[in-house]
């Protein structure tokens, strides 16, 4: 009797781990990330519990913010955070890179510090770099030179990456000099796509007023690792972060920018960078999971 109870069990157990396995991201031909900013909005956790949360979720990749203070922040050496994303069986995919593009004097510090960025991430085999725009309060940053100096300055880290093995791309964002569909447009027309790529942000672009998936194939060629995250314009207003909603909760056709990516057969990592988790981080990229695995997987995996 014991051994039948037992034997029942254990295959309960096996079926729910199975059932939970299928509701996990694929991570085939898109790679699942998240962003580590999230954390900064809730009460100070070990870093090894962002790990065990990307685990859990299926979202494996993560892109560092705050780099290289976040290593001080989390008390983590490199060799330490190697260690823990390892025994997980996790990456680090990126970081967010930013710096006073529009001043050409700057361009000596802004480069010296990329190549330690990417000196870091090389060590955990990323390949992206994904580059901000400078706010558009800086000094310059609404001028016509200003926006030519940084397209310049674009294009001379796309150089340094490629030589480093890596690709440079632009992340959109509210508030900084490449904010509108139109900015945007400018930016692409302005530096060279065999130099520097494209890493869109999907929220960024929708909240600006853009048409996201008419964007992303317009630059398909030079989409590099990209943003998937939910916004509704209505609730702009209220500020940016609550604008933010976890995937399938907003207005974006989410199905269309999965199309545009089957169509160029793209192999490389989606990031659902996250601003706001209304119930905590788990259940928010549980959900998100969940909207992945059911939704954009019968289009693309």
């Amino acid at each position: 009797m014991q051994r039948r109870v037992f034997l029942r069990r254990l295959a309960a157990l096996a079926a729910a781990q199975a059932s939970l396995a299928a509701q996990l991201p694929a991570n085939k031909n898109v790679r699942w990330a998240l962003g580590t900013n999230l954390w900064n909005y809730f009460p100070r956790v070990p870093f090894t519990d962002i790990l065990d949360c990307m685990r859990d979720t299926g979202f494996i990749g993560a892109r560092l913010t705050q780099f290289p203070r976040i290593l001080d922040t989390y008390n983590l050496t490199p060799a330490q955070l190697h260690k823990e994303i390892d025994k997980r069986g996790l990456h680090i995919v990126t970081i967010s890179f930013n710096g006073a593009f529009q001043d050409a004097s700057a361009r000596p510090a802004i480069f010296a510090s990329a190549r330690a960025a990417m000196e870091f991430l090389r060590d955990f085999g990323a390949r992206d770099l994904v580059v901000f725009s400078p706010s558009r309060k800086s000094s310059g940053a609404l001028t016509p030179q200003g926006f030519k100096t940084m397209c310049e300055s674009f294009n001379q880290l796309g150089d340094i990456a490629g030589v480093m093995g890596f690709r440079a791309g632009l992340h959109n964002h509210l508030g900084q000099m490449v904010q509108t569909p139109e900015e945007i447009d400018r930016c692409m027309a302005q530096t060279d796509p065999r130099r520097f790529h494209f890493s869109p942000d999907t929220a960024h672009i929708h909240l600006a007023g853009g048409d996201v998936a008419a964007i992303l194939a317009r630059y398909h060629s030079r989409i590099t690792l990209l943003d998937y995250k939910d916004a509704r314009r209505a609730a702009l207003p209220q500020g940016f972060r609550e604008a933010i909603f976890d995937l399938g909760d907003g207005e974006i056709d989410f199905p269309a920018c999965h199309r545009v990516l089957k169509s160029m057969s793209y192999q490389g990592w989606i990031c659902v960078d996250l601003d706001i988790a209304r119930q905590g981080p788990k259940v928010s990229y549980e959900r998100c999971g969940a909207y992945i695995t059911k939704t954009l997987e019968p289009i693309y995996v």
